[in-house]
């Protein structure tokens, strides 16, 4: 205990002795915090000194004078007096701040300021391209193990083994149990559900490329898993389970003339997949946020007061509370990175499983 407090007791020393971390800057945290979770144009890794290390990404718009395809370098570093970063062919982006297209691609046309057609790949595009390659990695190179082996052969080992336990564990535990003998029929899709999604939030806590993209934080993400568990559930619904939603068994008044009890069930029917997409947003959201929230309490302590030596101690005491929490948040990241993966998958199972309703004796 006592070499840990010499230690720290150095540490404080050091840090308060260089006189950098004295330097007066503004720290936007809000600015910070929704620089890492909102879309871009390009992906920012970190800064070197001076130097942004930056991967500029395709830019792929139409706008009214035709298709332009070009990179998102020739939009220029430097905002002009409005915030807007002007471009090729008359385009631009607007500034973060502007309320309608906030770090959205821009043309003027005569006084208006227009939305060309933007099919950019993005930084969530690209993220979850990266995903998707990893993804196809995990399947098929188990599903290339068992086309060349028989069932009766002895277990694989390494990663191939460690992926049949992965993909048994969830079939086994969450799927099987829950459809029972239709288990076979939606395990595809379900399984699918679970290693994208459980592969997209391991991704983003990876600080550096490939990782570092917070896809299932963006809602338009965790939006198209909750519609398309909305459609599997509702198209491949019973006659039965659509029986019970529009004239179920309660008392006629509760259904004619007012039909509040269709009304409420039919209400249900999308307050479902709401839940999971928001759960899952909200959940991947607020881990990095947390985490970012954590690391930026460093900056603000070292511009606390006007005091360079109080800023400095301050700022070296946060340092090692802060680098402990983020740590311990992203340790628990990873945790909930596998929960959430594991709920929606069973959330969606449930759903599809109530759907299919069997007639009554």
């Amino acid at each position: 205990m006592k070499h840990i407090k010499k230690y720290l007791l150095m540490l404080l020393l050091i840090l308060s002795a260089i006189p950098g971390f004295a330097e007066k800057k503004s720290i936007d945290m809000k600015e910070i915090l929704w620089g890492h979770i909102k879309d871009s144009y390009e992906w920012h890794v970190t800064n070197i000194g001076k130097t942004p290390i930056v991967f500029h990404l395709p830019i792929i718009v139409k706008s009214s004078t035709g298709w332009h395809v070009f990179c998102s370098s020739e939009f220029s570093e430097e905002p002009d007096a409005l915030g807007n970063r002007p471009g090729p062919y008359g385009l631009y982006i607007k500034s973060a701040k502007d309320e309608k297209y906030p770090s959205k691609i821009v043309e003027k046309v005569g006084n208006d300021e227009i939305r060309p057609l933007d099919l950019s790949i993005t930084k969530t595009v690209c993220v979850l391209f990266i995903d998707a390659f990893i993804l196809l990695l995990c399947v098929l190179i188990p599903a290339r193990w068992c086309r060349k082996h028989k069932v009766d052969d002895a277990a694989p080992s390494g990663f191939v083994g460690l992926m049949h336990m992965f993909i048994m564990s969830v079939y086994d535990d969450v799927i099987k149990p829950v459809m029972g003998d239709e288990a076979d029929k939606y395990a595809p899709y379900l399984l699918t559900c679970f290693f994208f999604i459980f592969t997209a939030n391991i991704m983003g806590i990876v600080p550096f490329p490939p990782g570092g993209g917070n896809l299932t934080g963006n809602i338009a993400c965790t939006c198209f898993f909750g519609v398309a568990t909305f459609l599997v559930t509702n198209l491949t619904g019973t006659r039965d389970y659509w029986k019970e939603i529009f004239w179920g068994d309660v008392p006629t008044w509760l259904k004619v003339p007012v039909p509040l009890m269709p009304v409420i069930e039919l209400f249900g029917i999308f307050t479902k997949p709401l839940a999971l997409i928001i759960r899952l947003f909200a959940n991947m959201m607020a881990g990095h946020a947390i985490a970012l929230a954590f690391a930026g309490m460093i900056f603000i302590m070292f511009h606390l007061t006007t005091s360079d030596v109080v800023n400095n101690v301050a700022g070296s005491g946060m340092s090692v509370i802060s680098v402990s929490l983020s740590i311990f948040m992203m340790l628990l990241e990873i945790l909930v990175s596998y929960i959430q993966a594991l709920v929606f998958t069973m959330l969606s199972a449930v759903f599809i499983s109530q759907a299919h309703v069997k007639e009554h004796e």
